[in-house]
């Protein structure tokens, strides 16, 4: 970062402050990509960064309704379950029968946004997810009504940063039968925290519940939500602006 040069065991928060600055200020990072030898300068300038937490397209001549989840989260719950009616209802108006889901680089967010957002794809009363406790007592999450999307066909893409919410709905509905899996090893998080706020800025982040798919597994970093199809993007496919997984979900979809 400008002359500083990271090493393995610094602060990754420290790092990013390094990274932020005043808007229109420049910052020059030094890049090793993943496969690569050398690595490569990349000079950013500052500014704020807004991302939807979703977004809508359609492809091949609109039959195919392609949903990306950034993050299971905005300023609220509410707020985020507003964002995804309206995604939904616009697709089911559209009448495409086909749906991808982009969960690539998906963080996570609220659990309860998983769970709400899987279920549209679900029967009522069809296991989503489990909470588990210090105690070992167990919670289960089913969907609660009949979604608008049950008669969907869904393709779901996943990478190494699919994480927490993301891993949850994406494994609810693969294990449930209802989606295939498209991409590599999700990150494997399936934790909850509870936070609290210190003095100076510092806060305290507790682990009190672990996060179990319908099958009764912990999503962890040994077990995470690994894909019924595998397919890598290389950094190579990247410089040339191609996206395999996206392909090969389009091809099953038409096949």
């Amino acid at each position: 970062v400008d002359d500083y040069e990271v090493k393995s065991n610094d602060n990754i928060y420290d790092i990013v402050k390094k990274i932020r600055g005043e808007a229109g200020t420049k910052v020059k990072l030094k890049v090793l990509h993943k496969g690569e030898l050398n690595a490569v300068d990349i000079e950013i300038t500052r500014g704020e960064i807004t991302v939807p937490s979703m977004t809508l397209s359609f492809i091949e001549n609109n039959s195919i309704a392609v949903i990306d989840v950034a993050r299971f989260t905005d300023s609220s719950y509410i707020e985020w379950t507003h964002n995804w009616d309206k995604v939904v209802n616009d697709v089911v108006n559209s009448n495409a029968k086909k749906v991808i889901i982009d969960l690539r680089g998906n963080p996570g967010g609220y659990f309860d946004a998983a769970v709400y957002s899987a279920g549209e794809f679900l029967k009522e009363g069809t296991l989503i997810a489990k909470q588990e406790d210090g105690n070992k007592k167990v919670e289960e999450f089913k969907a609660r009504n009949g979604g608008k999307l049950i008669n969907t066909e869904v393709l779901i893409l996943v990478d190494e940063g699919s994480a927490s919410a993301s891993e949850i709905f994406s494994g609810a509905l693969q294990q449930n039968d209802r989606a295939k899996i498209i991409g590599v090893k999700t990150y494997g998080k399936g934790t909850a925290q509870s936070v609290i706020d210190l003095n100076g800025g510092a806060s305290l982040h507790v682990t009190i519940l672990k996060w179990l798919l319908p099958n009764g597994n912990w999503l962890n970093r040994d077990n995470p939500v690994v894909p019924d199809i595998e397919v890598e993007n290389t950094t190579d496919d990247f410089i040339k602006g191609l996206d395999r997984q996206m392909e090969e979900a389009i091809k099953e979809l038409k096949n």
